[in-house]
């Protein structure tokens, strides 16, 4: 009887979401029950990924070796599934299973080895079904891939048998209620409770969470192997102090979600499984996941919890996305990176943009209720106002794009229904002013670095400013010009890292230096970054134009003094410094032999011709 018997209604029926469901997503809304949809779907493909995975695998017993055949862990899951249908369902539902059957589908059939030779990759299922077993109280034994002296049983922990080969086999002997994992030299007894660490046993760390009688489960998952992005990674086991401090943030950050969006619980509460910590970067949020872990984040450690329920959020609208992905095609298959994102640095493709912008989405539904529940709160406020301009002005490109399906058309303009309203919402004016400078600022760094202008106008202009011309005629500066991947000049976030900086200075003013003290730990940050953060614009623009001076090619100093001279009311040169940077700069550097012109004079000119 294979599993997913033909018996099952549920594994019989097909699986169906509404369009109420579908706008529901959209809109950021859909809760459990939509949520329980796409993890229904998930689990079906799953087990069609892995029933062909067997089915290929099996026919060259050459590639398992020295592991037994991949069917003789299909039949153990057989077992499980006739007397415990739920453990069945919990491994399958385990985000690294589908992490795992899509990367060594993917092996198998493209003929390659991966970071670990195949029988290992394809042994796992092995693993897999050992886990089942022990779940399901069965006698069993089972042999398991070990990897650097480690034994994944997935969901359960980690068993150590130290090795000096780095790829090697235990067999896991079960009678029911003791269990046991070892090879020729070292054997290791599993605790009662898997969860809890024992000699030779790392077991998984699960935290359960409680906020206003709302309960949070989470896997800390620092051992399994196809826990990572892309491929296999060995264990980073986190210390016990580690351990406690993220505890810390997640309670810190489930109570935010439960306060402030919740909205979003019931749907977090059945569709988030598992989060890989990872190390924390200075003046940076990276988090990710993939499609095919359902349930699984990747994030670094943030400072707060207000930081972490935004990755949470963030990496939530992923997931969700994700798995409307395999139900219904949003985009045509489109690879060109020609896409502009305030939130990463290179062109991107409408496949990213479309997570993206989703994923951003939420962040800008958080930091907009926090702001309502306090409208004192100027990190929030900042927050809101830049998060929104930055993902309203991404949205408005790409749901015009021809990528789009007209479902791609129609979430899109479900994300417009709710995140249109929100660019009028007040919000001080000093802040509101700064986010959508600064999402201008990165919109020019991003041309002046990833976008060539047009050789032939390049020269006319040279030519006309060598000539004294006060205006050049006939010449456009086009916008379609496609980006290319290769940037030209560094990338410097170090304006907007200094803003938020004195945003958490200001609500932890007791314990933490100002901000004249601590700016130069912001990485690439200068004194006319500080200068422009603090507010004092004319001693930015002078620093910009020092630093062009110095090093006439850096992006960051060309755009920083668009910024300032915008704010000093200089618009044709700051219209120009930050719609075309890219036209200024070619032409400055036509123009350097004999003597270059001032940069602001410059863009001055070019300005005024392009109004």
């Amino acid at each position: 009887m294979p599993v997913g018997h033909e018996n099952s209604p549920e594994d019989l029926a097909l699986h169906r979401l509404s369009w109420t469901d579908f706008d529901e997503l959209a809109r950021g809304a859909g809760g459990a029950p939509t949520v329980r949809k796409l993890r229904r779907a998930e689990r079906s493909r799953r087990l069609l990924l892995l029933r062909g995975l067997v089915d290929e695998a099996a026919k060259v017993p050459d590639r398992c070796e020295p592991l037994p055949s991949p069917e003789w862990a299909w039949e153990l899951l057989e077992r499980v599934q006739s007397v415990r249908p739920d453990v069945l369902d919990l491994v399958l539902a385990h985000p690294y299973t589908g992490s795992w059957v899509g990367y060594t589908t993917r092996l198998f059939h493209h003929r390659v080895t991966g970071i670990c030779p195949l029988w290992v990759h394809i042994g796992h299922i092995h693993a897999i079904a050992a886990a089942a077993a022990i779940r399901a109280g069965l006698p069993f034994r089972a042999s398991v891939p070990v990897w650097r002296g480690g034994a994944i049983l997935p969901t359960l922990g980690l068993a150590h048998l130290p090795s000096d080969a780095p790829f090697s086999v235990a067999e896991v002997r079960g009678d029911g209620d003791r269990v046991e994992v070892g090879d020729d030299t070292t054997c290791v007894r599993l605790p009662t409770d898997p969860a809890a660490d024992a000699p030779g046993w790392s077991g998984m760390r699960q935290v359960s969470l409680r906020a206003h009688d709302q309960v949070f489960s989470v896997h800390l998952d620092d051992i399994d192997p196809y826990r990572g992005l892309h491929e296999p990674a060995l264990p980073q086991r986190l210390s016990d102090a580690e351990a406690t401090s993220w505890r810390e943030l997640l309670a810190e950050a489930w109570q935010v979600l439960v306060e402030h969006l919740p909205d979003i619980v019931p749907a977090l509460q059945v569709g988030l499984d598992s989060l890989v910590p990872r190390p924390a970067v200075p003046f940076r949020m990276p988090s990710a996941s993939t499609g095919e872990a359902f349930g699984s984040a990747i994030v670094s450690r943030p400072a707060d919890g207000v930081e972490l329920a935004g990755m949470l959020v963030h990496e939530f609208q992923h997931i969700r996305l994700g798995g409307l992905l395999h139900f219904i095609r949003l985009r045509e298959d489109d690879p060109r990176l020609r896409f502009h994102t305030p939130w990463r640095d290179d062109p991107r493709p409408v496949a990213g943009v479309l997570q993206g912008v989703y994923a951003f989405f939420g962040v800008t539904m958080l930091w907009r209720a926090l702001m309502r529940a306090n409208p004192l709160d100027r990190r929030a406020a900042f927050e809101f106002a830049y998060w929104r301009a930055a993902t309203w002005n991404t949205l408005q490109v790409l749901r015009h794009d021809p990528a789009l399906t007209l479902a791609g058309r129609r979430f899109a303009d479900g994300i417009a229904e709710r995140l249109g309203p929100w660019q009028d919402e007040p919000v001080p004016a000093e802040l509101a002013g700064k986010a959508t400078d600064l999402v201008a600022d990165h919109y020019a760094g991003w041309r002046l670095r990833h976008v060539r202008p047009d050789p032939e106008t390049v020269s006319a202009v040279t030519r006309a400013w060598r000539e004294g011309r006060q205006r050049v005629a006939g010449v456009e500066v086009a916008d379609d010009r496609a980006p290319t991947p290769v940037p030209d000049g560094a990338w410097s976030q170090a304006r907007l890292d200094l803003v938020r900086l004195s945003f958490v200075e200001d609500v932890d003013s007791r314990s933490r230096p100002a901000l004249s003290r601590t700016w130069a730990s912001v990485p690439d940050a200068t004194a006319a970054d500080l200068a422009y953060a603090t507010g004092n614009l004319t001693a930015a623009a002078r620093g910009y134009r020092a630093e062009l001076a110095a090093d006439p090619d850096r992006p960051a100093s060309w755009t920083g003094l668009g910024l300032a001279l915008s704010g000093l009311g200089r618009r044709p040169a700051a219209r120009a410094l930050l719609t075309c940077p890219e036209l200024i700069r070619a032409v400055h550097r036509e123009l350097r032999s004999p003597a270059a012109p001032a940069p602001d004079e410059l863009a001055d000119w070019i300005g005024r011709f392009l109004a």
